[in-house]
C-alpha cells in the first residue's frame, strides 16, 4: 500500500447506518433498559459511564437481559468491591455448559470445522449435545467430578470443544495448550494444576508438514505424576493406537453412550478453566476464571460489543493456547455457529482463510493484526478475489493494529464493513476496549471502552488523563477477573502481577491513550512480557530455553511491539569464551526455542553483546532497555547509579540509533 494514501490517525473510515444501529443487540439492550428500568441514555458514552459507576446495577441488568438461569439465586450482586478480592453474585449456583445448550437449535449448525486436510464439515447442535453427554458420562466413570482438573494437548478441533463442554458440565476444571508447544513448556503449565485426565492428539499437520507428537506425549505423561488417564485423539494418523502409551484409551471409546447431559450446579466463582499468562519471572501464571464471571462477560462482549446472535457465523483464527479460542467457543452462548480452522493461514497460500470465509458464508472474521499485515505485504485483495457478501465484521487483536491495517481493511475487503479492533488479555479472557456496533470507526482507534470496564490512563504521577499516552489501568473490578492464581493461597503472586504498581488498581501493562471522543489507541506493552501473535509469554521461559545451551552465558530478549511498526523481537546473547555467533549457533538457538517453547516465539534477529545490563541486585533490565530501543533517552530510561554494570548501556544506545 502506498503510504502517501494512508489516512491520519482519527480519520473517519466507517459510520454504521441508522438501520444497522437500530438492529443491533446493543440498541435493543438500551431500549430494554429504558422500558424495564427507566434508564435513558442518549449515547454510548452515557451508557458506558453508568455501567462503570453503578457496577451492581449494570451487571444485574446483564443477568436479567440475557435471562441467566441460576439453580440458587444470588444474595446480592457485589458483596465486596476491593481489588483483588471482589465477590460477585454470592450464593448463586449455575453452570456454563447449561447456558451453551440453552441455545440448541435445529435451524443452523453449532460449529463448522475445516483443516488443511479436511473440507469444511458442519456439526449440528444435536450431534454436539450427544457427544458432550457421552464424553461427560465417560469422564464421570473415570472418576472426574467437580474441582478435578482435565487438561488438553489439542489443536483447534471439534474434540477440543466437546471435551471442554463435557468438563464444564461436570464442574471439572479445564486447561489447554496447542500441540505446537514443546513438552517442557506445556509441562510447566499443566504440572501446576495437577491434572487427573489428559486429552491429546498423536500429532498434527501444519503448513503441509506432519508433526508427530507421540514421543513428546510420553514425556508429558511422565512429567504429570497426578495423571490417571490419557485420552488419545488419532488426528495425524487415523489408525494411531493407544496401547503404546500407559493408561491411555482412544477418543472413540468415550463416544456412543446414550445418556442425558447433566449439569453440576456450581457456585458463581467455581473455576471454569485455567489460562496461562506469563510475567517476566518464574513459571507461567495459572489464572483461574469462574463459571459465572466468564458467562456474564462473554454474553456481554459477544452479544453487545460484537453484535453476534443466532444465525451468525463467527470465526477467530486461533489455537487452543490463546484465550481467543475460549472466547470463540463462547460464541455458542449467544447461539452463533462457531467456525474452527486448524492449520497454517498461509497453506497453500494466504487466501486460504478468505476461501474459508467464502465457503462458510462467514459473518464475522476474527484474526490478528499480524495476519492483516501479512495479507497487506502479500498483496491480497479479499474483497475482489472472494465472495464475501455475507461478511459483516472483521475483528483484530493480539497486537496493536496500525493505521495502514485499518486502511487496508476498508480498501481491500469492503468500504462498508465494521472493523472491530479489540484489546484485552488472557488475564480476563475478554477485551477491556473494543467494538461498538453503534459507533463510527476512526483510523488507528479502537472504538470504545467496553461496558462494565472502568478503563483509565494514568500518567507517570498516577493521574487519570485524556488524550495522553500512559499506563492502561482498571479502577474497578470485572466479574471475569481471576478469582485466584492456582497454588497462590495468600494471593501474593496475584497482587504482584497486577496491583504492585498501583495498590488496589489493576495495571495491565499496556501503553495506551483515550481520545477526547472516547476511542482508545493501544501503543504496545509497557512491561517486558513477550507478545507474539496474541500469546503472551514471560521472558523467563525464553531464558530457560536459551541459556540451557552450553555456548550461551547470558541473554536478553526484547519485544519491540509498537503501534505503526511491525512486531520485532530481538535476542541479545553473551557467549562463553571460544564461541562465535555463526549461522550454526543461530540455528541451534532457534531449534532450542522451537522445540522447548513454540515456533511463534522465535526471535526476528539475534545479536551478540558484551554483557546484559543488570541492576545492583542482579535483575536483567528488560524494561529500561526496551524503552531505550523505542527511542527514550537513556538518562530517562535507566538509572545508572542503580546498575551493576552501567557501561553495558553503550551497546544498546548505539543499537537504538541504528534503528531510526
Amino acid at each position: 500500500m502506498d503510504r502517501s494514501d494512508l489516512p491520519i490517525e482519527g480519520t473517519l473510515l466507517w459510520q454504521p447506518s441508522l438501520a444497522q444501529q437500530q438492529n443491533s443487540t446493543l440498541h435493543r439492550y438500551m431500549n430494554w433498559l429504558e422500558q424495564q428500568h427507566g434508564l435513558h441514555f442518549h449515547d454510548y458514552a452515557a451508557l458506558w459511564e453508568w455501567s462503570v459507576r453503578d457496577l451492581p446495577g449494570f451487571w444485574a441488568s446483564i443477568w436479567e437481559f440475557f435471562d441467566v438461569h441460576a439453580t440458587q439465586p444470588a444474595t446480592t450482586v457485589l458483596s465486596a468491591s476491593a481489588m483483588p478480592g471482589a465477590q460477585w453474585f454470592p450464593g448463586a449456583t449455575l453452570n456454563y455448559a447449561e447456558h451453551v445448550f440453552r441455545q440448541q437449535s435445529a435451524e443452523h449448525p453449532a460449529l463448522i470445522f475445516q483443516s488443511e486436510t479436511q473440507a469444511a464439515t458442519p456439526m449440528s447442535w444435536q450431534e454436539l449435545h450427544d457427544a458432550v453427554a457421552s464424553v461427560a458420562a465417560a469422564l464421570r466413570e473415570i472418576g472426574v467430578g467437580p474441582g478435578d482438573r482435565v487438561v488438553a494437548y489439542l489443536p483447534n478441533i471439534p474434540q477440543a470443544v466437546i471435551a471442554l463442554l463435557a468438563c464444564a458440565s461436570l464442574g471439572a476444571i479445564w486447561s489447554s495448550c496447542s500441540p505446537d508447544m514443546g513438552a517442557a513448556s506445556v509441562a510447566d503449565r499443566f504440572r501446576q494444576v495437577e491434572p487427573k485426565v489428559l486429552f491429546a492428539v498423536d500429532g498434527y499437520r501444519y503448513a503441509g508438514k506432519p508433526f508427530d507428537r507421540r514421543a513428546m506425549l510420553v514425556d508429558l505423561q511422565q512429567a504429570l505424576p497426578t495423571l490417571q488417564q490419557t485420552i488419545l485423539v488419532p488426528y495425524l494418523d487415523r489408525l494411531a493406537a493407544a496401547d503404546t502409551l500407559p493408561n491411555t484409551v482412544l477418543w472413540e471409546t468415550l463416544l456412543g453412550r446414550t445418556t442425558a447431559l447433566h449439569y453440576a450446579a456450581v457456585p458463581f466463582e467455581h473455576p471454569l478453566w485455567v489460562l496461562y499468562s506469563s510475567g517476566t519471572t518464574g513459571l507461567p501464571k495459572p489464572i483461574i476464571q469462574s463459571h459465572g464471571g466468564i458467562l456474564l462477560e462473554h454474553l456481554k462482549s459477544l452479544a453487545l460489543h460484537l453484535d453476534l446472535h443466532p444465525g451468525n457465523r463467527f470465526f477467530w483464527f486461533t489455537t487452543t493456547s490463546w484465550m481467543m479460542w475460549n472466547f470463540l467457543v463462547g460464541g455458542l452462548l449467544v447461539g452463533t455457529t462457531i467456525l474452527l480452522y486448524d492449520g497454517s493461514p498461509g497453506e497453500p497460500d494466504l487466501g486460504v482463510l478468505w476461501r474459508f470465509a467464502e465457503q462458510t458464508r462467514m459473518t464475522f472474521f476474527g484474526t490478528s493484526a499480524a495476519y492483516i499485515q501479512a495479507c497487506m505485504k502479500a498483496g491480497i485483495q479479499p474483497g475482489a478475489e472472494y465472495d464475501l457478501r455475507a461478511l459483516q465484521g472483521v475483528g483484530s487483536t493480539g497486537s496493536p493494529l496500525a493505521i495502514d491495517g485499518f486502511a487496508w481493511v476498508y480498501k481491500h475487503i469492503h468500504r462498508d464493513i465494521w472493523l472491530a479492533s479489540i484489546s484485552g488479555g488472557s488475564d480476563v479472557c475478554t477485551a477491556f476496549v473494543g467494538g461498538c456496533p453503534i459507533l463510527p470507526v476512526y483510523a488507528g482507534e479502537i472504538q470504545a471502552r467496553c461496558l462494565g470496564a472502568r478503563v483509565e490512563i494514568f500518567d507517570d504521577q498516577g493521574n487519570s488523563v485524556i488524550d495522553q499516552v500512559g499506563e492502561l489501568v482498571l479502577t474497578a473490578p470485572m466479574p471475569s477477573m481471576p478469582t485466584d492464581f492456582w497454588n497462590d493461597p495468600d494471593r501474593q503472586r496475584y497482587r504482584e502481577s497486577y496491583f504492585e504498581h498501583y495498590p488496589g488498581i489493576w495495571r495491565h501493562g499496556d501503553w495506551a491513550k483515550i481520545t477526547r471522543r472516547g476511542g482508545v489507541v493501544i501503543y504496545g506493552r509497557s512491561d517486558a512480557t513477550i507478545n507474539r501473535m496474541g500469546i503472551r509469554m514471560g521472558t523467563s521461559e525464553l531464558y530457560r530455553a536459551i541459556e540451557g545451551l552450553p555456548e550461551i552465558r547470558d541473554s536478553l530478549v526484547i519485544d519491540l511491539e509498537l503501534l505503526g511498526r511491525p512486531s520485532f523481537m530481538a535476542l541479545f546473547v553473551v557467549l562463553n569464551d571460544g564461541n562465535e555467533l555463526d549461522q550454526q549457533l543461530i540455528i541451534r538457538i532457534n531449534t532450542q526455542i522451537r522445540q522447548t517453547l513454540s515456533p511463534r516465539h522465535l526471535p526476528d534477529a539475534i545479536y551478540r553483546v558484551p554483557e546484559v545490563p543488570r541492576t545492583l541486585n542482579g535483575k536483567k533490565m528488560e524494561t529500561p532497555i526496551k524503552r531505550i530501543l523505542l527511542g527514550v533517552p537513556p538518562e530517562k530510561a535507566a538509572n545508572r547509579d542503580s546498575m551493576a554494570n552501567p557501561e553495558s548501556l553503550a551497546f544498546f544506545v548505539t543499537f537504538a540509533a541504528s534503528l531510526k
